[in-house]
């Protein structure tokens, strides 16, 4: 039996309405909320804090801040996955699908 890759998502920093979303280090703070996610067995200790969860990274796409989202963060902690959901409905951003190039061919 094969497991399902998690999908991963951009939280885009433009709004609906086009407009760039302020502070301009939003992208760094969100992903710097969620750094205490991280996989099981994951590195401890005192340097644990330093560094991005690998489940939510900023990221520039297109010269457009983003965070980049891993739906594994949802088996973690769903309550964290909500968070970060919930921050970009309330904030009108669009969180698109990110697909990776020759996903799904056989």
């Amino acid at each position: 039996m094969s497991k399902t890759k998690a999908r991963q998502f951009h939280i885009h920093g433009v709004t609906r309405e086009g407009k760039t979303f302020r502070p301009s280090d939003w992208s760094e703070r969100l992903a710097g909320a969620m750094s205490s996610f991280r996989p099981s067995g994951g590195a401890g200790g005192i340097g644990a804090f330093i560094g991005y969860s690998p489940y939510c990274v900023p990221q520039v796409v297109d010269g457009v801040r983003c965070v980049l989202v891993n739906e594994a963060l949802k088996g973690i902690e769903p309550m964290a996955w909500d968070f970060v959901m919930s921050f970009a409905r309330d904030n009108n951003l669009p969180v698109i699908e990110v697909f990776e190039p020759g996903a799904g061919e056989a």
